[in-house]
């Protein structure tokens, strides 16, 4: 089964639709409940709700998840019966499974409990109509002029005693998502690491993760210099990546890494560990990049252009 261990929760919806092909005076009969195992309706609409929360008992590379709403609708018409099966749930995963097997499930249900009046059956076609939530629903678009750099803070790389990783993932990260950045070295110096973040505001650097410094050792300032430098504070961007980590070690909750903007530069502060960013940059990427459409007052509409 795949791994989603790297995902976040988000809200997911899926809607799926099959459809039952009946005679005109079947469906009379159970519009007007005459049918020998009566309340068709009901029936399928109760197996379909249990369909869903079953769905990976039944399909093995399915994750199970904590369903939070089902509903199952039913249209009539003139030669057949439509099921509509809506599931929510926020989720790491997608649940358009779910939504289909109770589609399907309802409409075999429908199917068992009308057999035995009609021989002319058929269930037409299952189908997924929509789905919500995840990556598809959370894309961003990078402008073509966008401008990001990486600030590694460590005495020891930049003395060429320890390679760097950390920021190579940044920088492995960012090219994924289609950014180019420029790449610094710089010693744990709250002055120097002041002035190199003030450099690339003033060059127009729209993003600029820093690594290193956030911990709680006598040489960690990367925080106290970024404070320094932002106009205001984004405290959501390093809750929402302390909140991942925490749920991974117990430590995520020592470091001290804020994010902020100057002008229309947006800073943040990852922690040194390669582990830790790496399980930051999933909590925060690519959703930090939402910020530069609110930054310039466009609402939720990237601009192909970054002045």
């Amino acid at each position: 089964m795949r791994s989603i261990t790297k995902k976040t929760e988000t809200l997911r919806q899926a809607i799926a639709e099959s459809r039952i092909q009946a005679k005109p005076e079947t469906l009379k009969r159970m519009a007007d409940n005459d049918l020998p195992k009566k309340d068709v309706l009901a029936i399928a609409r109760a197996a379909g709700v249990m369909a869903a929360k079953k769905t990976p008992e039944l399909l093995p590379y399915c994750h199970p998840i904590a369903i939070d709403g089902v509903e199952i609708q039913f249209e009539m018409r003139e030669s057949e019966v439509l099921v509509r099966a809506t599931v929510e749930a926020v989720a790491k995963t997608g649940v358009e499974m779910e939504a289909l097997t109770a589609a399907s499930v309802a409409a075999l249900t429908v199917y068992d409990m009308l057999k035995p009046v009609d021989g002319t059956l058929e269930i037409l076609s299952t189908r997924l109509l929509s789905k919500e939530g995840g990556k598809s629903s959370f894309k961003e678009k990078i402008p073509t002029n966008f401008k990001a750099a990486v600030i590694v803070t460590s005495d020891s790389s930049s003395k060429g005693l320890r390679q760097d990783k950390s920021g190579q993932l940044i920088r492995e990260r960012l090219a994924s998502l289609g950014i180019s950045c420029d790449y610094l070295v710089v010693p744990d110096d709250r002055t120097v690491i002041q002035d190199c973040l003030l450099d690339a505001c003033a060059k127009g650097v729209h993003l600029v993760v820093t690594t290193g410094g956030t911990g709680l050792g006598p040489r960690d300032v990367t925080v106290e210099a970024t404070a320094d430098v932002i106009e205001r504070e984004i405290p959501g961007i390093m809750e929402a990546a302390r909140g991942f980590g925490q749920r991974r070690t117990p430590y995520a909750m020592l470091s001290r890494g804020i994010a902020g903007q100057r002008g229309r530069t947006i800073l943040v502060n990852l922690p040194g560990s390669s582990k830790g960013v790496e399980e930051s940059l999933d909590a925060v990427f690519p959703s930090v990049l939402h910020a530069f459409k609110m930054m310039r007052g466009m609402g939720h509409e990237m601009p192909r252009q970054l002045a």
